[in-house]
């Protein structure tokens, strides 16, 4: 089972080191980069969820409603791409809150699917799968199970789509899945991670697992942005790596392989043979 998502962002909107959310200051170029890929997603009919941020959902909804209206499950991102380790529960929910009513706004109807900013949910501020519970949140694809420089869970055991219980609330969880190879978890489907690895691999390991949560951002596949050029060299090194091949690596990956959106997998899934992983 093979899984597409996106992170609806702009090329700014995943500068998460500077804390500087003057977004509106920037190049937008968040349309043609969403417009390329919904319609390639049209020529191969193929249905993915969109992860979408509030902020986006305010000052640029036409995106969003186009997103939706063209049958893609949409999903929830954040307000502004803050690191959920850097938001106490009353801010965090006050900024999710704030996010949701956007996207709803926009869409016309409720919201179902939230990934943190990053994959921000650690051990240290579980509070998040709360929230998101109390919201009313079916499912969650926060958990990364392997090491991340702004999260990660390597300790929650959390593979494959999971039911995680945490302070007496349930939620499904569809993970980020890392290929295990020598003992190190390799993360391959998605992001960074995709722009940088060869084809050859990606195919290999996608290949040898049953499960692969995809995920992508407009970004990924533009290699015209601009330049964070205040940002550490290796930051922009990785903003950067595989931009001008991305597109058609991406486009070969989908061709390659069948995809389906969250909504379309908890269909597919016997939930009855779920692990359960407490937190």
């Amino acid at each position: 089972m093979n899984i597409l998502t996106f992170d609806i962002e702009d090329w700014y909107c995943h500068d998460i080191i500077t804390g500087d959310l003057n977004w509106s200051r920037h190049e937008t170029r968040i349309y043609t980069d969403v417009d390329r890929i919904l319609d390639f997603l049209d020529e191969q009919n193929l249905k993915g969820t969109f992860m979408c941020l509030g902020w986006i959902a305010e000052h640029h909804p036409s995106i969003i409603k186009k997103i939706s209206d063209k049958g893609h499950q949409i999903g929830c991102h954040s307000y502004q791409h803050e690191l959920a380790t850097n938001l106490n529960e009353k801010e965090f929910k006050d900024n999710l809150v704030k996010a949701k009513d956007c996207i709803e706004n926009v869409i016309g109807k409720a919201i179902n699917t939230f990934r943190a900013p990053a994959f921000s949910v650690t051990t240290s501020n579980l509070y998040v799968l709360d929230i998101i519970c109390e919201l009313g949140f079916k499912y969650d694809c926060s958990i990364f199970p392997a090491k991340r420089l702004y999260g990660g869970m390597p300790e929650s055991g959390c593979s494959q789509p999971s039911f995680i219980k945490h302070n007496g609330y349930l939620i499904k969880e569809f993970p980020v899945n890392p290929h295990v190879f020598l003992g190190n978890h390799i993360i391959f489907s998605g992001g960074g991670y995709f722009r940088l690895l060869p084809y050859w691999i990606i195919k290999l390991f996608t290949t040898k697992s049953n499960y692969v949560m995809g995920y992508f951002h407009p970004s990924d596949f533009d290699p015209n942005q601009p330049k964070m050029k205040y940002l550490p060299i290796y930051q922009q090194w990785k903003n950067s790596v595989g931009l001008k091949s991305s597109f058609n690596k991406f486009k070969k990956y989908l061709s390659d392989f069948e995809f389906i959106n969250i909504e379309q997998a908890d269909i597919k899934i016997d939930w009855n043979k779920a692990k359960t992983i407490i937190l």
